[in-house]
């Protein structure tokens, strides 16, 4: 507490040299006892609920600032907001629209710095890890910019004698967004600018464990120009998620999360008549073959694996070795082993705490698991001392061996920095147990080979994959195609999926003959009523 007192007013006294926009994003919270604030209306109002979440730094344990669970008033007061504003907003020029988001992008890169210091301070990511999650939020944004060209819709002159069609994209309205606590600034960056740049009003619940990136990137959007009640935020748990799946003004969806509140989320929106797109749980799988560049191989498994202490949706969080490609298990343990864990601040910090104390438990146990059925854990990072951090949430890097697709520690997603590594004799074993895993989020294969990576690609169902290319998270161009059960709902995010989840198309049809247009001379006769 007394940390983050120190810090807050060291941002106040211009430090880190930040911008308006950035003293703004720190009014978010109530100078005496730092509460989290919503944001209703272009205003940060405390909340007067009387339920608080407390949110902790992971590296210490210490108190950084208490989430409220909005009240239903102010859920419906930011609905309410969003629902006036988006009379106006939808009728903004897609000019105007664009300016703004040329704005934000150039102020998401002038405070990119205090966002990470944030992301570090309350998800425990390191400095240039959480520089990394702003940087793909930004380029979401950037591709906002190219609006003027991806909503151009679509024209057909006659289609028939006298007759055009032409089709238009037009908004949704109000939409809604669920975010997840491993990304704090990219996912939301996924969807609001999206869905503001197309015309919709937005209403955003950032999770409730670190939602201070969500709080400062809509300060600098409305700085940006983004009028009141464009981007509204509340907070919560199950009743604000519930809130969401039901209000009739809500017309879309987008969440990020876990498999249960995936689930729950969709059935629940759908059954409502809303659109919905959930990424939900993963569990990517690297195959590596004997005729792999060795060295970039190693690097690339132990980056992806246990990068973000592991807590990625694209973490590569499953080693299969095939044939004599198990010979290199000894190296890609020690090369792990040299990993630096310690709080995210620090220099040369490879990966820092876990989210919370109950994550942690639970990643413990599930190396257990793996222990208690069958399994080796050659290098076990439970219990690991980091020096000036006692209380915080670590768990070092750990590599479970000798792994059956039958065990707990491979069916669940465990989101910690954990490696499960089985072994296959070809790679069509290989593939067969990528196919045979439920997930779908992403997969990657490392050969020297062409005529086996092609193999790969055409036979995995796997919804984005990478040829010596451990996370293959696609640049906003394209879209985030996570498949099977990584993912329900119709449009993927970002790219022109996501563009199609937030509009709709309106589809015209005009007639006008030909001889309507004809000009008659002048009668100047006596009319004759015949």
């Amino acid at each position: 507490y007394n940390e983050y007192k120190s810090y807050l007013r060291m941002l106040s006294k211009k430090i880190f040299n930040i911008s308006p926009a950035m003293k703004l994003a720190y009014r978010c919270m109530s100078t005496e006892m730092y509460k989290t604030h919503n944001l209703i209306n272009g205003e940060f109002v405390e909340s007067s609920t009387s339920e608080w979440i407390d949110l902790h730094n992971p590296a210490t344990n210490e108190l950084v600032t208490r989430v409220p669970k909005s009240t239903p008033e102010e859920m419906e007061a930011a609905v309410a907001s969003a629902r006036e504003a988006q009379k106006t907003w939808a009728n903004t020029s897609v000019m105007t629209r664009q300016g703004i988001m040329f704005k934000f992008q150039h102020l998401i890169k002038e405070n990119m710095g205090e966002l990470a210091k944030n992301i570090t301070l309350e998800q425990g990511k390191t400095l240039i890890d959480a520089e990394g999650d702003v940087i793909r939020g930004l380029q979401i944004v950037e591709h906002a910019c190219s609006v003027t060209s991806l909503q151009m819709g679509e024209t057909m002159p006659g289609v028939t004698k006298d007759m055009d069609t032409y089709s238009i994209r037009v908004p949704l309205g109000v939409c809604a967004g669920i975010t997840p606590f491993n990304f704090p600034a990219m996912i939301p960056l996924w969807m609001f600018p999206l869905a503001n740049v197309c015309g919709n009003t937005f209403v955003l619940k950032p999770s409730e464990r670190d939602p201070g990136a969500a709080m400062m990137l809509a300060r600098m959007a409305m700085e940006a120009g983004l009028p009141a009640g464009v981007l509204n935020i509340i907070h919560g748990t199950h009743d604000s998620v519930n809130f969401i799946c039901d209000h009739p003004d809500i017309r879309a969806i987008s969440f990020v999360g876990s498999n249960q509140a995936g689930q729950h989320i969709y059935e629940r929106g759908s059954k409502n008549g809303k659109r919905v797109q959930c990424n939900m749980a993963a569990k990517n799988h690297g195959v590596v073959l004997p005729d792999a560049n060795k060295e970039n191989t190693l690097n690339q498994l132990v980056g992806a694996a246990f990068g973000a202490a592991g807590q990625r949706c694209m973490a590569l969080s499953v080693a299969v070795m095939v044939g004599e490609a198990r010979n290199w298990i000894p190296e890609l343990v020690e090369r792990a082993r040299k990993l630096r864990v310690t709080g995210g601040t620090e220099s040369g910090a490879d990966l820092g705490p876990v989210i919370t104390p109950a994550s942690k438990a639970r990643i413990e146990r599930l190396i257990q698991s793996g222990i208690d059925e069958g399994a080796s854990v050659p290098l076990d990072g439970r219990g690991i001392k980091v020096e000036g951090y006692e209380n915080g949430n670590f768990v070092g890097p750990t590599i479970i061996s000798d792994v059956k697709p039958n065990m707990e520690c491979y069916r669940e997603e465990i989101f910690g920095p954990v490696l499960n590594v089985l072994e296959a004799d070809t790679l069509d074993e290989a593939i067969t147990i990528l196919n045979d895993n439920p997930y779908g989020n992403g997969c990657a294969i490392f050969t020297n080979s062409g005529a086996a990576a092609r193999k790969f690609t055409n036979e995995v169902d796997v919804g984005q994959i990478g040829v010596n290319v451990p996370i293959p998270v696609p640049l906003p161009m394209f879209s985030f195609t996570g498949s099977r059960g990584s993912f329900l709902g119709d449009a993927n995010f970002y790219g022109k999926a996501g563009l199609n989840f937030y509009s709709q198309w309106k589809t015209v049809t005009t007639l006008w003959k030909e001889e309507d247009a004809k000009t008659a001379a002048a009668e100047v006769a006596m009319p004759r009523m015949q």
